[in-house]
């Protein structure tokens, strides 16, 4: 039990000595930059951060100051602390923004989020990149552009620009997704939006075919037959080889599905039940039949009568006779 209590004691003295040299305070400038270099050059990257962290706090206008900022900015990319990262990135930004070396802060932010959704899962696991959120990707794109406005020559730009291309794919294939999605829920307009944004904002793209096969596929089931054409010839022209064609004939991705009640089935449409809603009559015709009818319920009593009497008349033959004969 002795040796045990001796054991203790000197496992926590050896770290308390640990922990008092990596905060040392009679160390100069000089020595703890250099201690913060020996830690990076060793992969120790925790230590290297409290170093720059002391040394920028005890010399703010020392020689090291700058310089250990950015290397700050570094570990915490190393160390796989991207919050971090991006908040040493714009500090130095707001501090620095006329230094030599700025557009690595700007860098370093794009590339924290490029980064963010490849943790230990998606490096080990084949995951599908174009269907997880895109809010890290759409930062990333955003903080590459941010660098190549600013910073044309920037050594760092050639690399964005790539990354930036890589990451506009990703957006679009994301897009595409969505739509497939809102296809197979047969919610056609909202499918039908997502291609045409495709198509407008992702020029360039692998996935503006897929835009236009979308919008062909939705015009199809809202029964707008000459959109569709429209669509489908500008994707035969521009991607012939497209999957969704099939030796020149559109192939949909998703089939009509008969929403029919099983009345209605039986007695092949002769029996219909008021609820079945015809392939075109999607929520937004319903909401804009909603607006006028909201609208015809707010004009003045005064003239709705006038209206009513403007109406003609029908005779009781008229209206036996379904508007053959009488007036």
């Amino acid at each position: 039990m002795h040796l045990r209590h001796l054991l203790l004691i000197a496992l926590f003295t050896l770290l308390s000595a640990c922990a008092s040299k990596e905060i040392d305070t009679d160390l100069s400038e000089t020595a703890l930059y250099q201690q913060a270099q020996t830690n990076l050059d060793n992969k120790n990257y925790s230590s290297a951060i409290t170093k720059l962290k002391a040394l920028e706090s005890r010399y703010p206008f020392g020689r090291y100051a700058e310089q250990a900022q950015l290397e700050l900015i570094y570990a915490y990319y190393k160390n796989l602390e991207p919050e971090a990262l991006r908040a040493s990135a714009d500090r130095f930004i707001r501090l620095h923004p006329q230094h030599a070396n700025v557009d690595y802060a700007y860098y370093m932010k794009g590339l924290a989020s490029f980064d963010q959704d490849r943790g230990l899962v998606a490096r080990f696991l084949p995951l599908d990149m174009t269907q997880r959120d895109p809010g890290a990707a759409r930062d990333s794109y955003n903080q590459f552009a941010q660098l190549v406005s600013r910073f044309p020559n920037s050594r760092y730009a050639p690399d964005a620009k790539q990354r930036m291309i890589y990451l506009r794919n990703l957006l679009a294939a994301y897009e595409v997704h969505v739509g497939h999605y809102y296809l197979k829920r047969q919610s056609y307009v909202a499918a039908l939006n997502r291609g045409r944004y495709i198509v407008e904002n992702f020029q360039e793209t692998p996935s503006v075919g897929d835009g236009l096969a979308i919008m062909t596929e939705a015009y199809q089931h809202l029964a707008l037959d000459d959109l569709a054409q429209t669509s489908l010839e500008t994707l035969k022209l521009n991607y012939p080889d497209h999957p969704s064609l099939a030796s020149g004939n559109f192939k949909p991705r998703e089939k009509d599905v008969d929403n029919r009640s099983w009345i209605s089935k039986a007695t092949l449409g002769l029996i219909t039940s008021d609820k079945e809603l015809r392939p075109q009559q999607t929520q937004a015709s319903k909401d804009i039949i909603r607006q006028y009818e909201n609208a015809a319920e707010q004009i003045p009593s005064t003239v709705r009568t006038a209206l009513d009497q403007e109406k003609p008349k029908r005779s009781w033959l008229n209206r036996l006779t379904f508007g053959l004969l009488g007036t």
